[in-house]
């Protein structure tokens, strides 16, 4: 480490000629180096946790769900070939095909969103803001694994420049970053991230091209060759089938348990409890591994970045509003087989996990004091299930119930103080 110190002592000098390069030193040095020292003792400080730390806790919860996700990428594909339909049969060419996938939208999200938050930076003579380390992160995770890139791009550099400069940057933006990206592709190109249908297939098969279905490279990576049972279908054209919530809406949770996929001229359950709980679905990269996410949202309660109330809160919203439509599912919707869905396999479908551990939790956005966490997270929790059950052009919620409870945040907190006031100056009259 005193050899990078001392190589970034030596280019500060250079550095400090130009805005832009000095901005980009500032930044590197920051990440490498600062804050260099930290609280370990005091009767009023309590830690030593800064902005980079807070951020850093967080990508290291998404973790788990960037490995299940990569892994599932390849998984859907080679299972769509009719090869490895074992999750753990050909996992290196799952691992690799995936990340072959994943890296590009990771690489495009990060190009544009750090260098509009360089050109900011340098443009407004101030630090790098460790902000766009969790945004970045996230929005892989919340699109589907064959998103154009320009499309990604695009919806990149609108969330960073709107949401976040436009108000001030981090720290400042009153709507999850992450989750305008997500609504802008939603609205502008419907078509790429909405609908009844999933991808699961590229038309081609990116390993095979890549090492041959002989090729003695495949054992430098310990990896065996592709079975000659697969050949026929290497070359196909992808394919798509309906999302576990597209069965639940039209003919509710009997028609998602009873979703097959032959394989081999056997028939097998495609959306079982544990297909849905463990992610081994086709759909967004990283919402779809629900213990990946369940660990990661542990550990960002242990490490105090999330808020429990939130997360508990969200859950008793959906559950409570859930029971209430199965309550009501055969008296008043007598024809509606997605209210009638269990409120408890509510859970299992969509995204519900991902965005309680990673968006409703976001600190900039949500509500600030102890009471509003619990109203802000109940409400969440109850709109995004009468969104997803009740909406009949997309049957899913939590995208724009977070976002419409992001504006709200501040009058519940507003709500919640003005309360606690007249309280206690009731108390002071007495």
């Amino acid at each position: 480490m005193k050899f990078i110190r001392d190589t970034m002592d030596k280019l500060e000098p250079m550095a400090k000629k130009n805005a832009f390069l000095h901005t980009v030193y500032d930044g590197i040095d920051t990440f490498l180096f600062q804050p260099k020292r930290v609280t370990n003792m005091g009767a009023h400080i309590r830690d030593g946790m800064d902005l980079k730390r807070t951020m850093i806790h967080v990508v290291l919860a998404m973790q788990l769900c960037y490995f299940a996700g990569t892994l599932n990428i390849g998984h859907q594909h080679y299972l769509s070939l009719g090869i490895y339909p074992g999750i753990f049969d050909g996992l290196g060419y799952k691992l690799l095909y995936g990340l072959f996938q994943l890296l590009p939208l990771f690489v495009v999200v990060h190009v544009v969103g750090l260098g509009i938050e360089f050109f900011f930076a340098a443009k407004k003579g101030h630090s790098i803001e460790e902000g766009f380390l969790v945004s970045g992160a996230l929005i892989p995770l919340i699109m589907p694994p064959d998103i154009s890139l320009w499309m990604l791009a695009v919806a990149t550099a609108f969330s960073v420049i709107i949401v976040k400069e436009a108000f001030g940057g981090t720290g400042m933006n009153i709507l999850n970053v992450a989750l305008a990206c997500r609504v802008f592709i939603f609205f502008a190109y419907p078509g790429e991230i909405s609908g009844d249908s999933v991808w699961v297939s590229y038309d081609y098969n990116f390993m095979h091209k890549l090492f041959g279905v002989e090729s003695h490279t495949l054992g430098l990576l310990g990896l065996s060759s592709i079975p000659d049972a697969g050949l026929q279908s290497l070359t196909i054209d992808g394919f798509t089938g309906a999302t576990p919530l597209a069965l639940a809406a039209q003919g509710g949770w009997d028609a998602v348990q009873g979703a097959t996929l032959t394989i081999d001229g056997v028939a097998h359950q495609q959306y079982s409890v544990s297909n849905l709980l463990w992610g081994i679905v086709p759909g967004s990269i990283g919402e779809m591994n629900k213990v990946a996410i369940i660990i990661g949202a542990v550990i960002l309660i242990a490490t105090g970045i999330g808020s429990w109330r939130i997360m508990v809160s969200m859950i008793v919203g959906c559950a409570v509003t859930g029971m209430i439509m199965n309550a009501l599912a055969v008296s008043v919707f007598p024809d509606s087989p997605f209210i009638a869905v269990p409120w408890y396999h509510q859970f299992l479908l969509g995204s519900f996990f991902f965005a309680m551990a990673f968006m409703a939790t976001d600190p900039v956005t949500a509500a600030a004091t102890d009471t509003g966490k619990l109203v802000f997270g109940f409400l969440i929790g109850a709109i995004g299930l009468i969104v997803r059950v009740l909406n009949p052009a997309y049957p899913e919620g939590w995208m724009l119930a977070i976002l419409f409870l992001n504006v709200f945040a501040p009058l519940i907190d507003y709500t919640v103080l003005q309360a606690n006031i007249k309280r206690r100056l009731k108390r002071a009259v007495q």
